[in-house]
């Protein structure tokens, strides 16, 4: 099966001209029934924290993403704002061939640094859905920064991560290198799709990627939109797996605090 990443300039707080993108976009990729579909964080908005505007286009914006999935019979994953209990969420779907929610996942760690904790909800469980036989987790720009949450998606079962992003150009390095991290320590493939262009605040520079089990940077979408897309081999991750099976060695080692200046 393939993976196509949707690497958006998204236009800021416009999910009509977002829309009209993606679809010529994805007018001339050649999605294959059963394919997968990635866009980035807060596909249709950017990331704007005026919860008003975002949230009034949940309803709209997921009707979008399984409109499409339907159109090309494909599963595709797609971010937006959601409300909850008068707050919002920062969310990834997951939609598949036939318009089936597959799976919705909260942010685990809104943006503090950027504001987006007094805006929205941090979300309270992970997820994963199935697609081409393997077992998917998603997660969301920030999420990025905390290992723990990927490995506790491994130990659940999931053999592929899909990051979807609204990462600055200047610490696109850190992207880059967390998402090769992620795959390592946990033998997974990860599939990265970031933004591109600008918004009031920041500038992105893309480098949407694919990740293999081994680290091996797959295809990198480079720095401006357009599509890409790359072959996912469910079999390469379990084979290395077999091969090298470290996940099987994870311990949990109590921490002890010895000579810390308090004990005499």
């Amino acid at each position: 099966m393939n993976a196509h990443l949707v690497q958006l300039d998204i236009a800021w707080e416009d999910p009509g001209v977002n829309r009209e993108r993606i679809e010529a976009l994805l007018e001339g990729a050649e999605i294959r029934p059963g394919d997968l579909v990635v866009l980035p964080e807060m596909t249709f908005t950017g990331f704007s924290l005026d919860v008003a505007r975002t949230v009034s286009d949940a309803a709209a914006g997921e009707g979008f993403l399984r409109d499409l999935a339907r159109r090309r019979s494909c599963t595709v994953v797609g971010g937006l704002v959601a409300p909850v209990g008068g707050r919002a969420t920062n969310q990834a779907l997951a939609l598949g061939p036939d318009g089936t929610l597959l799976a919705r996942y909260s942010k685990l760690q809104p943006f503090s640094l950027g504001g987006e904790a007094t805006a929205h909800v941090a979300g309270e469980e992970i997820v994963d859905f199935a697609w081409a036989g393997l077992r998917v987790a998603p997660f969301i720009c920030y999420d990025l920064r905390f290992p723990e949450h990927f490995r506790s998606a491994t130990a659940h079962g999931a053999e592929m991560f899909v990051v979807i992003a609204n990462w600055p150009a200047r610490r696109i390095h850190h992207w880059t290198t967390l998402l090769q991290a992620r795959a390592i320590e946990n033998q997974a493939a990860v599939v990265g799709v970031n933004r591109c262009g600008a918004d009031p605040s920041h500038a992105y520079n893309g480098r949407s990627v694919v990740v293999s089990p081994h680290g091996h940077v797959v295809t990198d979408a480079g720095e401006v939109e357009g599509v890409v897309t790359v072959a996912i081999d469910p079999e390469e991750i379990r084979q290395w797996r077999r091969d090298f099976p470290a996940l099987a060695d994870i311990r949990a080692v109590p921490v002890s605090h010895q000579n810390d200046g308090h004990r005499h």
